[in-house]
């Protein structure tokens, strides 16, 4: 019997999983029905036997024995004195079946199909990459850091598969070293030049969700949904949950008894403040609560416009706002309205019993430095005026200069007035 030995060519699919057995024998059967198409211009009448477990493969020549002279079809007929010098008691009428010697097809020919076969392979091992992850998008993994570049870090699987966490998917605190094991969700599967890309995520709301359904029993049995999370990474994340069982305390259950359960997660964030809060569908109190750990003193809502003014005190402000104004953004994700926020001046007699609106100095100073100012809750000449200039150069990006001309335009406001 001659046969080609394929082993080398099988072994890829023995290490591939997931790709079952019938797939593997039609790849073959494919592969070598081409190789036939290029040799005689047709494969009607050959059989392709593959044996996957010994790695083997058999080709069978099927044709028809007809009288001497009458071969219409050579492909499918064969002469009757052809066909006794391979069996004398083969007779007119009768199928001859002919194994085909591989070597008949030429070196170059079977290595061209070994090719094509490790080719088709590959192919098929990328659709089973492509298709195991893309199962698994949102889902959290652990991985081990293979190569740290400066743009991204390369990752192995269990089984050897590359994973890239790109920068913009790291927390700005994380510092990785090759060897170590690191979590992230997985964001999405990109085709690149037909190979599939795996990319990682760590900064994904996605991630924050599946580190709370690991810590909290609660959330992954159900009985309390995590209905909405918004991150700034590195930073402050707010979680808004809600709970199914009125006997649950989902704020309670997620952070843990003296925030046993959330503990473990803001180390794996690299000190991410996690504020967890209870859903609610009154947007105003869904809004008071966003905004912890300031407190509301009053609010105006325009509902139309997904806006709302809110009016604190003025020590309350700065916790409202948060550094580098995280706490505010993350509040306006979290209920998708736009919110500025006031001092609550009702309580405060002004020396001269009135203020004057920072607006009202647009032609004097520049819009860019008043929104600077609002930033800080200063949205009034006296509010500029009872803080320090050094205050003021320090909780804002102005330098001394502008901030004395500031107060030399307001004062010289009020000492008209």
């Amino acid at each position: 019997m001659s046969s080609i030995n394929l082993i080398d060519a099988f072994q890829d699919f023995k290490e591939a999983e997931n790709i079952d057995r019938p797939t593997m024998m039609k790849v073959v059967e494919d592969v070598f029905k081409t190789l036939l198409r290029k040799k005689y211009g047709s494969d009607e009448n050959f059989d392709v036997i593959v044996n996957a477990e010994k790695g083997d493969l058999e080709i069978i020549r099927r044709r028809m024995i007809v009288e001497d002279g009458q071969v219409e079809d050579p492909l499918a007929q064969v002469a009757y004195s052809d066909a006794v010098k391979i069996e004398p008691d083969f007779e007119v009428g009768e199928e001859l079946m002919q194994e085909v010697d591989m070597y008949d097809f030429g070196r170059r020919a079977i290595l061209a199909a070994k090719q094509t076969l490790a080719s088709r392979i590959s192919d098929l091992k990328k659709n089973v990459l492509a298709k195991k992850y893309g199962d698994r998008i949102g889902e959290i993994i652990s991985a081990e850091v293979y190569q740290v570049w400066k743009k991204e870090i390369l990752l192995l699987d269990e089984e050897g598969n590359e994973l890239i966490l790109p920068k913009s998917e790291q927390i700005p605190q994380d510092y990785f070293k090759k060897g170590e094991n690191t979590r992230a969700v997985v964001k999405k599967v990109d085709m690149k030049n037909n190979n599939p890309v795996i990319i990682l995520s760590r900064t994904a709301p996605e991630f924050l969700a599946k580190l709370l359904e690991i810590e909290v029993p609660e959330i992954f049995d159900g009985l309390i949904v995590i209905k909405k999370i918004v991150r700034d990474p590195g930073e402050r994340a707010k979680v808004a949950v809600e709970s199914f069982d009125d006997r649950i305390d989902p704020v309670g259950a997620c952070v843990g008894m003296k925030g046993s359960r959330i503990h473990g997660i803001v180390r794996e964030l690299k000190n991410e403040n996690i504020d967890v809060i209870n859903w609610t569908n009154n947007i105003q109190l869904l809004i008071q609560r966003s905004l912890t750990p300031a407190r509301i003193t009053s609010m105006e809502l325009d509902q139309e416009k997904k806006h709302a003014n809110v009016y604190l005190k003025p020590d309350q402000v700065s916790l409202a706002i948060g550094r580098r104004g995280v706490n505010i953004k993350l509040a306006s994700e979290l209920t998708g309205y736009e919110l500025d926020v006031y001092r609550d001046t009702e309580d405060e007699v002004t020396e001269d019993g009135f203020d004057i609106d920072l607006d009202e100095f647009s032609d004097e100073i520049d819009e860019w430095v008043i929104d600077e100012l609002k930033r800080i809750g200063c949205d009034t000449g006296r509010s500029v005026l009872k803080l320090t200039a050094e205050e003021l150069e320090r909780r804002t990006d102005l330098e001394k200069e502008t901030i004395a001309e500031i107060r030399r335009v307001l004062q010289e406001e009020f000492e008209k007035e």
